[in-house]
């Protein structure tokens, strides 16, 4: 992590301030959690390794469109990606195999980087050197403002729920965590944002969203919520440079902020949440 530098938040065009938000919704690998640092590096060497070439086809080529495309994902279930790549593995001659076959690849291979970090914070390394740097400050000044807050993540519920505790996070949520089930149809962030507004009985104004993945941006923007994307760049946290390419996406999106990290808590509250 990179020294401290000072945060700017980028207002987007369709950014207008909602009174009376009462519900925050937040992403968690990339938005509050680093424990799955490098997921998408993991995911594209996998893909190069696996993937059959075409004749003279450019690997940077390659490189750059799965990269693409592996972003253009992020917020959904992991599965998704999986099924894309069977799709692009069968269209090239590959053997023909079931997308859990990839999923199950993938997923040991980030298990190994996760594992080694859980220990770390195990053996008394501090659980913040794997928050996105300024997260906790603002999930404790939302908290004690009276918001609900919520965990929605495309990552399966169990590992959410363990990480999230292991990150010392969980007290924040009060429950209220949800992630992906291995029936991709038995979950999606659309239909927990349709949950919690049904169930708190509240309209999608009331709603706050911090998202790395343009998903919860689409979907917060739809319902009428505010929707804030953390265009963190993780190879320089705390740099306070956001990522080109998530910045982009998010922003096509519906983004109404974009910053890099929650440093800025200050500011971004009063934003948010004018002088409550």
């Amino acid at each position: 992590m990179t020294a401290a530098q000072p945060v700017e938040i980028e207002i987007c065009p369709g950014f207008s301030p909602r009174s009376r938000p009462t519900h925050a919704v937040f992403d968690f690998d990339g938005t509050l959690s680093l424990l799955r640092h490098g997921w998408p590096d993991i995911m594209l060497g996998m893909f190069m390794e696996m993937l059959p070439r075409q004749t003279g086809e450019d690997d940077a080529v390659l490189h750059a469109e799965l990269h693409d495309e592996v972003l253009a994902y992020n917020g959904r279930q992991t599965i998704h990606q999986m099924v894309r790549f069977a799709e692009r593995m069968a269209s090239r001659g590959a053997q023909l195999r079931e997308p859990q076959f990839y999923l199950a690849e993938y997923t040991l291979r980030l298990e190994r980087a996760i594992n080694a970090r859980s220990q770390r914070i195990r053996d008394g390394a501090g659980p913040d050197s794997f928050v996105v740097p300024g997260a906790r400050a603002l999930l404790e000044q939302l908290h004690a403002r009276g918001l609900k807050l919520y965990i929605l993540s495309g990552t399966l519920e169990p590992y959410v729920k363990q990480e999230a505790a292991l990150l010392d996070l969980a007290r924040y949520f009060d429950g209220r965590i949800h992630g992906g089930h291995e029936d991709p149809t038995r979950f999606s962030k659309q239909m927990v944002f349709d949950r919690i507004l049904r169930e708190e009985g509240i309209p999608g104004t009331r709603l706050l969203s911090f998202g790395d993945g343009p998903v919860e941006i689409r979907h917060t923007k739809e319902l009428g919520g505010l929707a804030v994307a953390v265009a963190s760049d993780e190879t320089e946290l705390g740099s306070g440079k956001v990522h080109a390419l998530k910045r982009t996406q998010l922003i096509a999106a519906g983004a109404d902020l974009v910053i890099p990290d929650y440093q800025c808590h200050q500011p971004l509250l009063k934003l948010l949440l004018g002088d409550r």
